[in-house]
């Protein structure tokens, strides 16, 4: 039974409106052109059923979704990623939930239930191969509350529900890593909830059968039922709250709900893929002209072809559309509903045009009809002012049927045929028009997939560089660094590198990674986070205890020290220690001269990543030595000095590892004992959903992370809550005289002279004393001539910025290319140099 008000206005005002402009349209024209079809409200039976596929439809749609760039973007071979074999699952387990509602209210009671249950196993292959399973069961539960909501609960509705929810939640709790979250975790609670009200609204029909209820009586019942359901639901709710049972909102599935574009957590944060789309990124993966037809698809289900199947797509339609625009990686999601869209508006205009200039549509499903009895029948068919009356059942025939029945072989007038030609010639015209008008944007979409695949399978670790002679080489730095781990690395060394490159490491160097491109665990890449962006001594103390060696990716772009930033926040989120009372670690990162703070160039991976490189820069020979580095400079991997035997040979105990079934391949770490002291330090990372947390829930962290991101933004300045007292001026970093020595080396006109030589001039103090504090290097930089800031401070006789210099230890004494010193230049005078 349908709700009432949904009902009265779909039945009575929409359906015979439509009916009405088909009914004038057939008056004035003479034919519908095909356009009139039946629904399945009683009373309507000149249309024609919509339920059955066209197969004109599913090619148009098999041959966009094979070449779509928002399809080929995560599923190319060699990915590396979960989504490459993911997007089957999830497609399959679609059309297998559609199949299960198709075929009207009359259907065989027992292919329902088969087909519900094979989308629950469909729907295990999806969970076994993705995480993004979670938006294939809300979306599910989300089409079958539609159903209820608008008035089309059924049993077979029903029945395709309740074992699709049963196999597939039952199946999906056999994999390790999801375990009971489908009846735990607040972002899977909705098709739960659909579940247990599918039971409810059941159990009502069947009493409304057995009992004969009115359409009073049946509502009472329900209202009652759903009451008592409802207190004894928030019983038991209260009491699983109270014990901690629910889980919270992952900060990927929050992210998609917020207004603002960061999420709270800096790990997911920190991921590109997950900021917001933009529209240039819809015409690219999805092709311009198919984005400007989506919407006349999406109207042709809503108004034409709605019934319990088709009317997913609307719902999965609206939700990747939301989804996609709040994080681009989910255009991914958009492929599938994009391709049948676009399918059924090509396929209905071909369908149209070849029906009205052929008299039939050239379809596999409309060479047989079904009668009203349900016997086959030839249906070619015929446009509708040729339709002649549909027979009546057995019987004696009244004279004046039968007087019609022998005038209706008779050939039709010349004024007929005349105006037949000439629908059929001006359908000719306009199929002709629209092929022009639709070759050169297929072929223009055919070129741009083609050209985006092929980018597409290039390797991302392989690619072409063109050197300062303008030759054109292959750099293949990152498979020759991950080779030679393989071939000169012991077989059980542990590798640590930041969790980009994890897969890339197991695959292809075969070798044991610290993190791999799997973040479930905040707490565990946030230590990864803070040993790399430590200072070079602690971040050894925390590594030795874990890895055998380092692999940092460096030469620029988007390498290890330019996502150093984004690690340090995620260290934050766990060890406030690293940046207290400043979220979003503004001391970690570049000045706004591009130089290195003070906190980033004390680092471990900046020492290993710069090692050599950068003037003064030097990784610590006691604790690290270098091993290997490619040969354009993209990736170096360093040889951890004094690892503890202890500890790894801990972790390599079998005993040691806790896997929830023995021999399984799912072991949730454990750390050495040797990492204790560390481990006592940290927080666990809490979202702002967690409401298990009976103490702090982290709201003033949070609060702080989104007010410094945007201070960041607005380019203010940030103010650490917990500032250490203020101290007499000093740099933050004392240079030794051999370092000092070794950038005096150095002539050469530079971003940093000119910057220097610009703050002096200017009497810029306080400006200078910032800079000189995080990077006092500056101080000691000689120009092309051989002057420096001491010079050109003796110069203009500024006697503070003087005294500044001297602080950090600027010799007065050095000579330049002509031999002179600072000191002769403020005794010459300026007028002699």
């Amino acid at each position: 039974e349908q709700i009432p008000i949904i009902s009265i206005l779909y039945e009575k005002a929409f359906v015979p409106f439509v009916d009405m402009g088909f009914t004038g349209l057939q008056k004035a024209a003479g034919t519908d052109f095909g356009l009139r079809h039946k629904t399945v409200f009683p009373g309507y039976k000149g249309w024609v059923d919509v339920s059955s596929p066209a197969i004109e439809i599913a090619l148009f749609t098999g041959m966009v979704m094979s070449i779509v760039p928002a399809h080929l973007m995560r599923s190319m071979g060699g990915g590396y990623d979960n989504e490459s074999v993911a997007v089957f699952a999830m497609v399959l387990t679609f059309y297998l939930w559609t199949r299960s509602l198709r075929g009207g209210l009359k259907v065989d009671s027992f292919m329902t239930w088969v087909w519900g249950v094979a989308a629950g196993v469909a729907y295990f292959n999806m969970v076994a191969a993705w995480g993004g399973y979670v938006f294939v069961i809300n979306l599910i539960g989300c089409h079958a509350g539609l159903l209820v909501l608008i008035g089309r609960f059924s049993t077979k509705l029903y029945r395709a529900y309740t074992a699709f929810y049963i196999v597939g939640t039952f199946l999906a709790m056999q994999v390790p890593v999801v375990g009971w979250a489908p009846l735990k975790s607040l972002e899977q609670l909705g098709p739960c909830a659909v579940f247990l009200g599918f039971q409810l609204i059941q159990y009502c029909e069947l009493q409304k059968r057995k009992k004969q209820l009115s359409t009073k009586q049946t509502w009472i019942l329900r209202v009652r039922v759903f009451a008592i359901a409802g207190i004894a639901l928030l019983a038991v709710v209260g009491l699983l709250r109270y014990k901690g049972y629910f889980g919270p909102i992952s900060a990927r599935i929050r992210g998609l709900f917020v207004k603002h574009t960061k999420t709270g957590n800096p790990l997911v944060d920190s991921v590109a893929e997950h900021q917001p789309a933009q529209a240039s990124a819809y015409a690219q993966y999805l092709g311009v002209r198919i984005v400007q037809l989506l919407p006349y698809g999406f109207v042709l289900v809503a108004l034409r072809y709605f019934h319990d199947s088709s009317s997913f797509l609307l719902v999965y339609g609206i939700a990747t559309y939301f989804f996609s625009l709040k994080m681009v990686r989910l255009i991914l999601l958009t492929a599938p509903i994009a391709s049948v869209l676009i399918g059924i508006v090509i396929g209905r205009v071909y369908g149209f045009l070849t029906y009205n200039i052929l008299g039939f549509v050239p379809s596999v499903f409309h060479l047989m009809a079904i009668d009203d009895n349900g016997k086959a029948e030839e249906a070619v068919s015929k446009p509708a002012k040729e339709v002649t009356p549909s027979k009546k059942k057995k019987g004696k025939a009244p004279e004046k049927n039968k007087e019609e029945e022998k005038e209706a072989p008779s050939k039709p007038s010349v004024v007929g045929l005349l105006i037949s030609l000439a629908v059929k010639a001006v359908f000719a015209f306009a199929t002709y028009n629209l092929y022009q008008l639709g070759l050169p944007e297929a072929t223009m979409f055919y070129k741009t997939s083609h050209s985006i695949a092929k980018q597409l399978a290039n390797p991302t670790i392989v690619m072409k560089g063109t050197l300062k002679s303008g030759e054109t080489v292959l750099v293949d730095d990152y498979r020759d660094c991950y080779h030679w781990i393989r071939d000169n690395t012991p077989e059980d060394s542990r590798i640590m590198a930041w969790w980009d490159y994890g897969y890339q490491l197991t695959q292809i160097a075969n070798r044991t990674t610290i993190a791999d491109g799997n973040t479930w665990n905040h707490e565990h890449i946030a230590l990864l986070g803070r040993a790399l962006t430590s200072p070079e001594k602690e971040g050894h103390r925390i590594s030795r205890h874990l890895a055998d060696y380092i692999l940092v990716w460096a030469g620029g772009g988007g390498d290890d020290v330019a996502k150093s930033p984004h690690l340090a926040r995620i260290a934050n989120s766990v060890y406030r220690d690293m940046c207290p009372g400043d979220p979003v670690c503004s001391k970690f990162g570049y000045t706004k001269e591009g130089q290195p703070s003070k906190m980033m160039r004390e680092s471990m991976l900046y020492k290993l990543h710069s090692h050599g490189l950068q003037p003064g820069v030097v990784a610590d020979p006691n604790r690290f030595r270098e091993q290997y580095s490619s040969k354009f400079g993209k990736c170096r991997v360093f040889k951890i000095l004094s690892v503890s035997k202890e500890s790894k040979e801990w972790v390599s105990n079998p005993a040691n590892r806790k896997c929830d079934a023995p021999g399984s391949w799912f072991c949730p770490g454990q750390y050495p004992p040797g990492m204790q002291k560390i481990l006592k330090e940290k927080r666990d990372f809490s979202q702002l959903e967690d409401f298990n947390n009976k103490g702090d829930k982290d709201s003033e962290y949070q609060k702080q992370y989104f007010e410094n991101l945007d201070r960041k933004k607005r380019g203010q300045k940030i103010e650490p809550t917990a500032s250490p007292k203020k101290q007499p001026w000093k740099p933050n970093k004392d240079l030794s005289q051999d370092q000092i020595d070794e950038i005096n080396k150095y002539w050469a006109d530079s971003a940093t002279t000119s910057h220097m030589w610009e703050l002096i001039s200017q009497n810029k103090v306080k400006e200078l004393m910032d800079v000189l504090a995080d990077y006092p290097e500056a101080a000691h930089s000689r120009s092309d001539d051989g002057r420096g800031p001491m010079f050109w401070a003796m110069e203009f006789g500024n006697e503070k910025v003087i005294r500044v210099l001297k602080k950090v230890g600027v010799s007065t004494t050095v000579k330049d290319a002509k031999g002179l010193t600072p000191i002769a230049l403020k005794k010459k005078g300026a007028s002699e140099l």
